[in-house]
């Protein structure tokens, strides 16, 4: 079996997707996501120009040297286009050994180490209140985890907390939005968003906090010794990780378990956080961490060090990145929870799939492969918007992380 050609395609049911298509010369094809949100088109041009004429006539099958070429070959290693680009290749690469072997991709990774995959779900709210109401209704359609997102008093607008609940999506039409940061603001009232969350829906529910990026290290170990009280699942993000020793300050003051890295591109931006254990979820994704190939050996470590996963999975990754995430999930033995923001229906008519969800926990199915396909008609149909994410500001207008 050779790889005879490959195809990108670019649609926007609801949102912009980037998705790859490996053809093979015995009629199996694979399907890849390449989305990196915000910046789509880049790696639409990085695929098309440089990376499909690479992998033409070799075996589907060599998915290891085939990643290392991609990877090693490049002299200008890594970055967020480059990583995208070598998932989607390798998510096709290996849904076409799955759908050639006609196994599920788990199947492949080792077997099921769990019946099923705790997911979490995205509640937010305007203030206190609606977010609280939020909140239980993700408890009410089964969910066991879920993380809060809550307007803060005094400031106009903020990350995680939208009109459109289910379907949350940060990405906008136009140029990018511009929040309001304050975090002695933040710092004061979300305390007592956990606390009335665990006054009203009790010990049972797993709760957890995404931060944005948005606080320096002294404030983060306030911030996760103050929520202690609360036993939150995780914070995510407290800090950024470019230097990653900020995580040690925040580890010396709070037990609060710690997750990072669904920005992170290679085995190289988790190593200082798992050997020295300073985090306690990873939250690298199967796309922008260079995808499974990758993935699985940064669980191994990871694993070592008592470090589980928690991969990102929201709404800028398509149902093929989900779907990989959920067949690795239930693969490996250090599996944490996975993030499950749901698609809208349109781009599920796009992207068909396997995988469901049930009582707090997603199945991959048992279709082979991945499980998801590609609609190209109907992709046709939603021509690409360009779309921006969001920039943070602080009261005084300096521009501040995101």
């Amino acid at each position: 079996m050779k790889i005879k050609d490959a195809k990108v395609y670019v649609t926007c049911p609801d949102r912009n997707f980037v998705t790859l298509k490996v053809f093979t010369d015995e009629g199996v094809y694979g399907i890849g996501d390449a989305t990196l949100n915000g910046r789509e088109l880049s790696v639409v041009t990085y695929l098309e120009e440089y990376v499909i004429p690479l992998i033409i006539g070799k075996d589907p099958f060599q998915s290891e040297d085939i990643w290392q070429y991609l990877y090693r070959g490049e002299y200008w290693r890594g970055g967020a286009v480059t990583m995208t680009a070598i998932a989607a290749v390798d998510m096709a690469l290996w849904d076409i050994k799955g759908k050639a072997l006609n196994v599920p991709l788990y199947n492949l990774l080792g077997g099921k180490s769990r019946f099923g995959v705790m997911v979490y779900g995205h509640a937010n709210g305007k203030d206190m209140e609606e977010a609280i109401d939020e909140v239980g209704k993700y408890v009410d359609m089964g969910y066991l985890a879920v993380r809060a997102q809550c307007g803060i008093p005094g400031l106009p607008s903020t990350y995680g907390v939208a009109k459109e609940k289910l379907f949350y999506e940060p990405a906008q039409k136009g140029l990018p939005q511009e929040n309001i940061w304050s975090s002695e603001k933040y710092l004061n009232f979300i305390p007592i968003l956990f606390q009335k969350l665990r006054d009203t829906y009790g010990e049972d529910v797993h709760l957890l906090h995404d931060v944005h990026h948005r606080l320096t290290p002294t404030e983060a170990a306030r911030l996760g010794k103050n929520l202690e009280p609360y036993h939150l699942f995780w914070i995510e993000d407290v800090v950024t990780a470019e230097p990653q020793e900020g995580f040690r300050i925040i580890r010396e003051h709070t037990t609060t378990p710690l997750a990072v890295g669904e920005v992170f591109h290679d085995i190289w931006d988790t190593q200082v956080l798992i050997t020295q254990q300073l985090i306690d979820y990873l939250r690298m994704t199967v796309l922008r961490g260079g995808g499974l190939t990758q993935m699985r050996k940064v669980a191994a470590l990871a694993e070592l060090f008592h470090v589980r996963t928690g991969c990102h999975g929201a709404t800028d990754l398509s149902p093929v990145t989900m779907a990989s995430a959920l067949h690795f999930d239930i693969s490996i033995n250090n599996f944490g929870i996975q993030e499950f923001m749901r698609h809208t229906e349109k781009t599920y008519e796009v992207f068909p799939h396997s995988y469901s969800f049930k009582d707090g926990y997603m199945y991959p199915g048992d279709a082979p492969g991945h499980g998801v396909d590609f609609n190209e008609d109907l992709a046709k149909k939603y021509p690409y918007e360009r779309a921006y994410l969001p920039i943070n500001r602080k009261l005084d207008g300096t521009m501040w992380n995101w």
